[in-house]
């Protein structure tokens, strides 16, 4: 009998920090402009987050696009 996987605590990001992601058009980066830790609309699209999983609001760093995403796909990069 296999163990299920061991995940790592998710990172935890800050307003203001510079972060960057994958998507469909390659790695994007921008900074961070709000936290979420209840359920929030965005978009015209219900986002769940908790406490324990945030999401996170990033303006891009090339069009002032604003992103939410979960902190697990996100990568903190040096300012």
């Amino acid at each position: 009998m296999s163990k299920a996987p061991q995940h790592a605590a998710p990172t935890a990001f800050k307003v203001g920090e510079h972060v960057c992601w994958n998507s469909e058009a390659g790695v994007v980066s921008g900074v961070v402009i709000r936290v979420h830790t209840r359920d929030f609309d965005y978009k015209g699209h219900r986002h769940h987050a908790s406490a324990s999983e945030p999401q996170y609001e990033i303006r891009g760093d090339r069009s002032d696009h604003i992103a939410a995403h979960y902190g697990r796909v996100l990568r903190r990069l040096p300012r």
